[in-house]
C-alpha cells in the first residue's frame, strides 16, 4: 500500500564550520531526497592561532542552499501542495560574532577553532576557579569559548567591542537575517560558557566578567515568535538553531540511554544524551544542553578530517579508495613505530593542552607519507578512546557505539576505528545526522513521533590489534605529559 501523502513538511538546516546543507522531511523524520542541497566554503586559519569565518559568505552560503531545497518543493507538484509546517536547523557550537545596532557584522565569526585568546583563557582561570565554572556551566574556561574571545577582543579590539550592540551564534543572525525569526536556544547558549545550566538561564557574574549586559545576548526561547509575513514560509514556525552535537545524537539514533555517539567530521566528538543536568561532567569533558531537558555529555577533538585533508594535502596523497584501504592497514597500524601528538589545531579534550602543539617521535629513512598518515589517524582515535574512557567511568558502559560523520566515506577509516577503541561498532544509517537531528528536534516539539532509524552494519574490532594500540595508546599519553612538564617547566 503506498504511503499517505504528509500533511506538512520540515524544513531543515545544517549550518557547519565547512559547510551548510537543507532539506525537507516529513512528519515522520524521512527527508525528501530530492530537496537536498549542498553549499561548501572554509575557515581561515593563520599562523598566529586565528580561524575565521566571512559572516556574509556564510550567508550567502545558507541563503543558496535553501532557495535550492525550496525551489525543489516548487517545481515537483506532489509536494508544492503540502505546506511547510515548521523550520529548525544544526548549526556548529562556540562561534561568537559581534553586530551592531543594525544587526550588521561588525566581527567575522570567530569559530572554536580560534586560539588567539589562549592567554586571555589563563587569565581568567587565574580569577575563577576553573573547576566550580565547569560544574556550572559545563564548559571549561579555554579559547574554544565565549569568555575568552570576549576579553581578547576587549583587550585588542576595544573599539570593536565598544560597538557592538549584541553578541550572537552565526544560526541566530543567520535566522534573523533570512526568516526574521529571532531568539537563542538554551542548546546553543549552553555551549558558549556563559549559560548556567542549572539556572537555565545566562550567567551574570561571567557576563559581567567579560564586560558585557546579559541583554546584549540573545533571548532565550524553545520557539521563535518571529518569521516570514509571506511567501511559502509564512505559515512556519521556527525554532532556534540547537547545537550540531546534540542534533547529531538525534540524528543518527544515539538518543537512549546506554547509547554512544561518534562523530568523525573536520573535527570528532563522542557524546551521550542524558536527562540528569546536575550531575557534573567529568572535569575537561563538556555537557551541553540539547533542551531544558535533556543534555549531552562528551568531549570533542579539534583534530580530524581537518587533519586528514592537510595530511592528504602535504604529502601529495591519493584518497582514491583502492589507495586509502592500502594505506590505512589496521595490521600496519597497529605496529608502526612513530607517535604523534595530532595537535595541528589547538587540541581540546580530554586535556586541553593549549600550550602544545603537533609533534611526532620516531621518524627514520624508512617512514613513508602513508605511515604518517596512519600513525595521525591512529592518534585522533586514541583521543576519543581516552573521551570515550571517560564518559563510560561517569554513565556506565555503554550497550551500543554509533558512529556518523564523514568517516563513513571510508570503510577503512572505521575498522581502523574498531581497533584503536577496542570495540565493534554500529555505522550509522543516516549519512547526514546533524541534517536529520534538526528534523527530529523539530518534529518532537510538535509532539510527533518519529520513526526509528534502520539499524546499520556491524564494524567488528580484532582483540589482538586492539591490544597492540593500547600499548601505542599509553606511548601517546606518556608522550603529551612529557612535553606538557617540559612547557611548564
Amino acid at each position: 500500500m503506498p504511503r499517505r501523502p504528509p500533511e506538512f513538511l520540515v524544513l531543515a538546516l545544517d549550518i557547519g564550520s565547512s559547510s551548510t546543507r537543507s532539506a525537507l522531511f516529513d512528519e515522520e523524520g524521512h527527508v525528501v531526497a530530492t530537496t537536498s542541497a549542498c553549499r561548501e566554503y572554509s575557515v581561515r586559519y593563520t599562523a598566529e592561532g586565528g580561524a575565521e569565518l566571512s559572516p556574509l559568505l556564510l550567508r550567502r552560503a545558507v541563503a543558496s542552499s535553501l532557495r535550492e531545497t525550496l525551489k525543489a518543493r516548487r517545481d515537483s507538484s506532489s509536494l508544492r501542495q503540502i505546506p511547510i509546517g515548521a523550520t529548525g536547523a544544526s548549526a556548529f557550537w562556540h562561534s561568537l560574532l559581534g553586530v551592531d545596532g543594525k544587526d550588521r557584522p561588525i566581527t567575522p565569526v570567530f569559530t572554536w577553532a580560534d586560539s588567539r585568546c589562549a592567554p586571555d583563557a589563563a587569565q581568567l582561570r587565574g580569577e575563577f576557579d576553573e573547576r566550580k565554572i565547569h560544574a556550572r556551566t559545563g564548559c571549561m574556561l579555554r579559547a574554544s569559548f565565549w569568555p575568552a574571545k570576549l576579553r581578547w577582543l576587549r583587550r585588542t579590539q576595544r573599539s570593536v567591542f565598544n560597538r557592538a550592540v549584541r553578541w550572537v551564534s552565526p544560526a541566530e543572525w543567520i535566522f534573523a537575517e533570512l526568516f526574521g525569526a529571532n531568539g537563542c536556544s538554551h542548546s546553543m547558549a549552553s555551549a558558549t560558557g556563559l549559560y548556567d545550566l542549572r539556572a537555565k538561564r545566562w550567567d551574570p557574574a561571567l557576563c559581567n566578567a567579560c564586560g558585557i549586559e546579559i541583554d546584549q545576548l540573545g533571548e532565550l526561547m524553545d520557539l521563535s515568535p518571529g518569521g516570514p509575513a509571506q511567501g511559502e514560509l509564512r505559515d512556519a514556525k521556527f525554532f532556534p538553531a540547537i547545537g550540531d552535537g546534540a542534533a547529531g545524537n538525534l540524528g543518527c539514533g544515539a538518543d537512549g540511554a546506554g547509547r554512544i555517539a561518534i562523530n568523525i567530521g573536520t573535527s570528532a566528538a563522542v557524546r551521550t544524551m542524558e536527562t540528569n543536568a546536575a550531575r557534573p561532567a567529568p572535569f575537561g569533558l563538556f555537557r551541553y544542553a540539547v533542551d531544558c531537558e535533556r543534555t549531552v555529555l562528551g568531549g570533542a577533538v579539534s583534530n580530524a578530517g581537518n587533519l586528514r585533508r592537510w595530511c592528504l594535502r602535504e604529502l601529495r596523497l591519493s584518497e582514491f579508495a583502492a589507495g586509502e584501504e592500502k594505506m590505512l592497514s589496521r595490521t600496519a597500524a597497529a605496529t608502526d613505530g612513530l607517535t604523534i601528538l595530532p595537535f595541528w589545531v589547538n587540541e581540546r579534550a580530554p586535556t586541553w593542552p593549549e600550550n602544545l602543539r603537533g609533534a611526532i617521535i620516531g621518524l627514520n629513512q624508512a617512514s613513508s607519507a602513508s605511515q604518517l598518515l596512519r600513525s595521525t589517524t591512529s592518534a585522533v582515535y586514541y583521543r576519543l578512546g581516552e573521551i570515550l574512557d571517560l564518559i563510560e567511568s561517569a554513565a556506565g558502559r555503554s550497550k551500543e557505539v554509533i558512529v556518523s560523520g564523514g568517516i563513513l566515506h571510508s570503510r577503512a577509516s572505521l575498522r581502523l576505528l574498531a581497533d584503536t577503541l577496542g570495540r565493534d561498532l554500529r555505522v550509522s544509517s543516516e549519512m547526514e545526522a546533524s541534517l536529520r537531528g534538526a528534523a527530529v528536534y523539530v518534529l518532537e516539539k510538535l509532539g510527533r513521533e518519529v520513526a526509528p532509524l534502520r539499524n546499520g552494519t556491524i564494524v567488528r574490532h580484532d582483540p589482538a590489534l586492539a591490544k597492540k594500540h593500547r600499548g601505542r595508546r599509553e606511548r601517546q599519553v606518556a608522550l603529551e605529559k612529557l612535553l606538557s612538564m617540559d612547557r611548564k617547566g
